[in-house]
């Protein structure tokens, strides 16, 4: 009776038992299908948020266009350009080596004066191949700073005027009302080879030129607000005490010498500023005039020798940027006596002892140091 009920309820059983098996591989193939679905609807999400850093490019800043200062002979361009650091573009005109006095500019030097913000020029007709070009640039509104304008000057006269000198003394007031620009105005002789009674060589004594820096200083400050004034000046004068230490060296470096042997005989008239400084006597001069373009006699020669016998001279300068010749034939009638070649009028090349102005003024102490203690 119960029988019946029984197996009905075991087939029952066994019915469900196999449908579960078919329906839970179905579920599990689904499930899997979902999650390979998510995980790549996932990975595209990321893709599309993920975004690329964009390359930055750096422009470079215009360059400034600094004024340009333009200087005619390499003395003073070593002398400006380093004193001024880099706050202005400075050009020199005269290559080492260069005659001052006979030196002609080339088109392109010329235009470059013409177009300078700035012409510094040693003056008192130092430069006699560059004085039209000079007073041009200055006529078409060029401003010029002339160095013999900021220095107690000596007047240019002949070697016996030269005897006497009061010694070592860089704290005289600048000369500036004697030599103003102005006073160069309707002179003829402006023109010719004549320094118009004044000795242009003042950067012989770097005393004087320290004095040049400082007033080129006060000049540049004025006339070029654009530059950061503090910084100029902190320039300017961190070179001139270089200077002013120089002048200290020289002294010291001049004191071996005897005052019988301070003596100078030179091929012209270069060292007048530099006999000043440093208590010398300057002999004589075998072309007896500050220019080189100057002729000297058979009687100045021969009147020379017998002073250089008589004082005992043990030799004879000359510049580096000059002929020698009449200097060796002095010598050649003289025992003992030496030719010497100093950094006077001009730089010398970049590897050479005179190839600065520091160095120039340095080399020419120790040389004649060397040449009058024997």
């Amino acid at each position: 009776m119960f029988y019946k009920p029984q197996k009905k309820l075991a087939v029952l059983i066994s019915a469900l038992a196999a449908t579960c098996l078919l329906i839970v591989p179905g579920c599990g193939s689904d499930s899997s299908s979902d999650t390979t679905e998510a995980l790549s609807t996932t990975t595209m999400a990321v893709a599309t948020t993920t975004t690329v850093a964009p390359t930055t490019t750096t422009v470079a800043p215009e360059p400034v266009e600094k004024p340009l200062i333009v200087v005619t002979t390499n003395i003073l361009g070593d002398v400006v350009s380093k004193a001024v650091g880099e706050l202005f573009d400075v050009e020199t005109i005269m290559p080492p080596g260069a005659d001052p006095h006979v030196f002609q500019a080339s088109a392109k030097q010329v235009d470059r004066m013409m177009k300078a913000d700035l012409l510094v020029v040693n003056g008192a007709n130092f430069e006699e191949g560059l004085l039209d070009v000079i007073k041009g640039a200055e006529s078409d509104g060029v401003k010029v700073f002339e160095a013999m304008n900021s220095v107690d000057p000596l007047e240019d006269h002949d070697e016996e005027g030269h005897d006497d000198h009061e010694g070592h003394d860089h704290d005289k007031e600048a000369g500036h009302d004697d030599h103003d620009e102005e006073g160069h105005d309707g002179d003829d002789d402006y023109y010719v080879h004549d320094h118009g009674g004044v000795d242009p060589h003042f950067f012989t004594d770097p005393g004087r030129m320290a004095q040049v820096v400082n007033q080129l200083s006060d000049f540049l400050v004025l006339n070029f607000p654009e530059i950061d004034g503090e910084d100029l000046v902190s320039h300017m004068a961190d070179y001139s005490k270089k200077l002013t230490d120089l002048d200290s060296e020289v002294m010291q470096t001049l004191s071996s010498i005897p005052e019988s042997s301070r003596v100078l005989v030179t091929n012209h008239e270069v060292f007048a500023y530099f006999a000043e400084s440093y208590d010398f006597k300057i002999l004589g001069t075998i072309i007896p005039s500050p220019s080189t373009l100057s002729n000297a006699s058979a009687k100045d020669l021969v009147d020379l020798a017998e002073k250089m016998k008589a004082e005992g001279v043990l030799a004879v300068f000359v510049d580096s940027s000059s002929s020698d010749a009449l200097a060796d034939a002095l010598a050649g009638e003289l025992d003992g006596v030496a030719v010497v070649t100093l950094f006077s009028e001009s730089l010398g090349p970049e590897d050479s002892a005179g190839s600065t102005y520091l160095d120039m003024v340095r080399t020419n102490s120790e040389l004649i140091a060397s040449a009058l203690t024997g």
